[in-house]
């Protein structure tokens, strides 16, 4: 198993600030998809990055393979209703606490 980060790049540098009821919605249902993921041990951690140049999401995830992991973004509530858009990057030799 690898390590992988995964970056949910939201719509527009203001989204935390001015997003919709609509695009609210989209986003606790991407909490959710997460949660579960967390729960089930797949996701390492996630949450919002605070980043002075605007908000995103991070996730560590532990996966098999790209192809994995990215069946996991593809599976996001915020990328299947076209509201975000995510990058995966390995983290080739990635040292985690037991």
């Amino acid at each position: 198993m690898t390590y992988y980060l995964y970056k949910l790049v939201p719509p527009r540098l203001t989204f935390s600030v001015d997003m919709t009821e609509a695009e609210s919605t989209i986003m606790q249902d991407h909490v959710g998809y997460w949660t579960t993921l967390a729960a089930d041990g797949t996701a390492v951690v996630f949450g919002a990055v605070a980043d002075p140049a605007g908000i995103w999401g991070l996730a560590v995830v532990e996966a098999g393979s790209d192809t994995d992991v990215r069946a996991l973004g593809d599976s996001d509530p915020a990328i299947t209703s076209e509201l975000a858009t995510y990058e995966v990057h390995p983290m080739p030799g990635a040292i985690a606490r037991p």
